[in-house]
């Protein structure tokens, strides 16, 4: 794999690390409030190592989101859009976070907007802009990557994954669920998660088996976080982008002889 760079698409910084010279898939994976924009760029590697010889063959973007936090004393920490982090404490502890699977946060819309202008300008960048598109996030960024997948100016991705999310804008969601129906969906939660409960993302779950081509729902006895097996599970779901690439192509120059 090479060395990670910076480069800046669209209105946002980015790491990238390629696994090879000609990478021909794009994964984009959006981190979470508070977090900096290097916060998910060490799993580039670890799925590098997965991967084995197929690496060669992917792009690993992760952007920072554009809303700093320094002003909450937190100087490297960003957000896709503003959260109260007492009152999701409060309504998590009070059992009432239901309250939040249809509101539609503020900023959602604007950070939305900003992805997908960004996602263009990866694909521009790309040896073909043509490319297969893995788009995921962890807990925020899930949410937007799941708001991009469905509701964003970006052709739907052959692979969403979903690390930690929750339900939001349900009723918007629903209506446009059928944007997936070809996206093989990859949803993982901790069932002690105490920041997004463990029950919401159930719920989410649910709402996405009405419509994905395939949707994996993985839970793990663990916390806020992202565990080893969903690594292993989305690498595999990459190769399997990757095998049917090759497939179509010898397909195609089978054809044409």
């Amino acid at each position: 794999m090479q060395e990670p760079r910076h480069s800046r698409y669209g209105s946002l910084d980015c790491i990238v690390v390629d696994g090879g010279v000609s990478p021909k898939i794009l994964v984009v994976l959006c981190h979470g409030y508070g977090a900096p924009g290097s916060d998910l760029a060490s799993l580039a590697f670890e799925w590098g190592s997965l991967l084995g010889d197929d690496v060669g063959d992917f792009r690993f973007v992760f952007p920072a989101a554009p809303q700093t936090l320094a002003e909450f004393g937190m100087p490297d920490g960003r957000a896709w859009w503003p959260i109260n982090m007492a009152q999701l404490a409060q309504l998590v502890q009070s059992s009432k976070f239901s309250e939040l699977h249809d509101a539609e946060p503020p900023g959602i819309n604007e950070a939305r907007d900003i992805l997908c202008e960004s996602i263009a300008a990866m694909k521009a960048d790309m040896p073909t802009p043509t490319v297969p598109l893995v788009l995921g996030g962890f807990s925020q960024g899930a949410m937007l990557a799941l708001d991009t997948a469905l509701r964003g100016e970006v052709d739907p991705p052959a692979v969403l994954i979903l690390f930690s999310g929750t339900l939001i804008c349900q009723s918007l969601w629903e209506p446009v669920l059928k944007r997936l129906s070809e996206t093989r969906v990859y949803q993982s939660h901790g069932t002690l998660d105490p920041v997004l409960p463990f029950s919401s993302a159930v719920e989410l779950s649910q709402l996405l088996t009405e419509t994905a081509s395939k949707i994996k729902f993985h839970r793990f006895r663990g916390g806020h976080t992202i565990d080893g097996d969903s690594l292993e599970q989305t690498a595999l779901w990459m190769k399997d982008i990757k095998d049917v690439e090759a497939l179509e192509g010898h397909l195609e120059g089978h054809e044409d002889a």
